[in-house]
């Protein structure tokens, strides 16, 4: 019995036993054809699987009903795939496609301001308006919070009074709830129903616009299509507490026709979503956000959020065109012995004659005397008694103060510290006149402070008057920016200099070699 047993167990244990060989073949291939229709019938499933689930008629109830039922009366398009009804047209939207990707021709015509102020403020402020406004050729308003009583003047923008918004909540703690107000100023300027608008620009009543450059910088950008236009603060404080994304209102920003439109529908509920916002800015910021649009930012748009005496950084702006300076008030005048609107009128004697280079930085060398110029091109020059790096010269010099008087701020640009030593500072020459010619356009510097060194005055220090030379032709933005250069000419005066400038040459570097 035990032998048997263990004859058994040999037998199942193994089917390829040397003592029962042909058994044993027996149960190999019974087990072979057990695992092989196992295999093939778990294959075969697998197989139905994947056509069932991949296929489109999965997806349709119509499709699946007559494939089940056999009939032939379902006939496959890509249109029958869903169960539910397929529309016919596209769903309608609110922004304008525009089938030519091409900024088309825009004019200071079709651009309408929009300009933030209030009955307190407007007669002080209007003087700050009048230098920028051309009556024949813009369209805008100013929006106040009640009737002031006055005519309308015929050189300034049409007075309008704001809705009101006492239905609207505002939750920022100390806080001025005109911000609502103000930030409903591009969707009631679009209820006017104005014809031939493309672009909507909103600022405040102490902004000072630079119309042709604004243009320029708008007619880059195709807008007939959703764009939100500006910059944000100089100032990491500001930027911090509000946003780094947003376009600060002062300094000025612009809204395409159809982001208006979407704008205007859908602000009033969103002025209760973001209640507890501070400015007006911020507002328009967050509605944008809300219809996923991002702020497209422009660097000759300037809030300004800094004050006192600004000759260190309007001497170096960007190397893009001026748009708007905000904060009038707030800064020291811009030229010595004027006040504030008598130094921008004359600011604006050199921007009517090229509004495209106003403030633009150009450095060049006086390789005779070895020294440095700077010109801010209808504003100043900066005379330095030694080589000056390009890189170092790019940079403002902090003639300026922080927002909040406090020196926890940082700014967003680089600055350089003002000398100490007076015999270290360069000698600063101011505009005096601007005139044309066949030549091209002469702008006239000249000395209007005494010199602060008492050591003595080297030939470059004791210059009284530089003459720059520039090319009529305008700057063109919509090419890929670079600074220009200028040549120091020979000249037989001690206490004057000349300066050509014009465009670089291929490859050329503003150093002296």
């Amino acid at each position: 019995m035990l032998q048997k047993q263990q004859v058994r167990g040999s037998t199942n244990g193994s089917c390829l036993s040397p003592r029962h060989y042909p058994s044993s073949l027996k149960v190999c291939w019974r087990r072979f054809k057990f695992g092989l229709g196992f295999f093939c019938t778990g294959w075969i499933f697998y197989i139905l699987y994947l056509m069932l689930t991949t296929h489109p008629c999965l997806h349709s109830t119509r499709c699946f009903a007559a494939l089940v039922m056999g009939t032939d009366t379902f006939v496959f398009s890509p249109s029958s795939l869903s169960s539910s009804p397929v529309p016919t047209q596209m769903p309608k939207t609110d922004k304008i496609i525009s089938s030519d990707t091409t900024p088309s021709n825009t004019t200071l015509y079709n651009i309408v301001f929009g300009i933030a102020s209030s009955a307190r403020k407007w007669n002080q402020r209007k003087r700050y308006v009048d230098l920028w406004w051309k009556p024949d050729v813009m369209r805008g308003f100013v929006w106040l919070d009640q009737e002031i009583g006055e005519p309308q003047s015929a050189s300034l923008p049409q007075l309008k009074v704001s809705e009101d918004t006492s239905r609207f909540r505002y939750t920022f703690k100390k806080g001025l709830r005109s911000a609502i107000r103000i930030s409903r100023i591009v969707s009631e300027t679009f209820r006017l129903n104005l014809s031939d608008v493309h672009w909507f620009v909103m600022g405040d009543d102490d902004t000072v616009f630079f119309p042709e450059n604004l243009l320029q910088v708008l007619s880059k950008y195709d807008h007939n299509q959703y764009y939100y236009i500006g910059t944000n603060s100089e100032s990491v404080e500001q930027n911090v507490l509000h946003s780094y994304g947003m376009a600060y209102g002062g300094g000025g920003f612009a809204i395409s026709y159809p982001l208006a439109k979407a704008l205007e529908k859908m602000q009033d509920s969103c002025l209760d979503r973001y209640s507890y916002l501070y400015g007006s800015d911020a507002r328009i910021h967050a509605c944008l956000a809300d219809l996923g649009v991002p702020l497209t930012k422009e660097p000759g748009f300037h809030q300004v959020d800094f004050r006192g005496n600004l000759l260190g950084w309007l001497s170096a702006h960007p190397l893009a065109p001026l748009v708007s300076l905000h904060h009038l008030d707030a800064m020291a005048p811009i030229f010595p012995k004027m006040n504030q609107t008598q130094a921008f009128e004359h600011l604006f004697e050199a921007v009517k004659v090229d509004s495209s280079r106003i403030l633009q930085q150009t450095i060049c060398y006086d390789k005779l005397r070895q020294g440095s110029l700077s010109v801010s091109w209808g504003y100043s020059v900066h005379v330095f008694d030694s080589i000056q790096f390009p890189r170092e010269l790019e940079s403002p010099q902090q003639t300026f103060m922080h927002w909040r008087k406090t020196m926890t701020d940082q700014f967003m640009f680089n600055t350089r510290n003002v000398s100490r030593n007076p015999c270290l500072r360069p000698a600063v020459l101011f505009l005096e006149s601007v005139s044309t010619g066949s030549k091209g356009i002469t702008t006239t510097y000249t000395r209007q402070t005494g010199a602060s060194c008492q050591l003595g005055k080297s030939a470059l220090q004791a210059l009284q008057q530089i003459r720059v030379l520039s090319p009529k032709s305008q700057l063109n933005w919509k090419q890929s920016p670079r600074r220009h250069c200028c040549d120091v000419l020979p000249s037989s005066l001690n206490n004057s200099l000349e300066i050509l400038m014009r465009s670089c040459l291929d490859g050329e570097v503003i150093y002296p070699q």
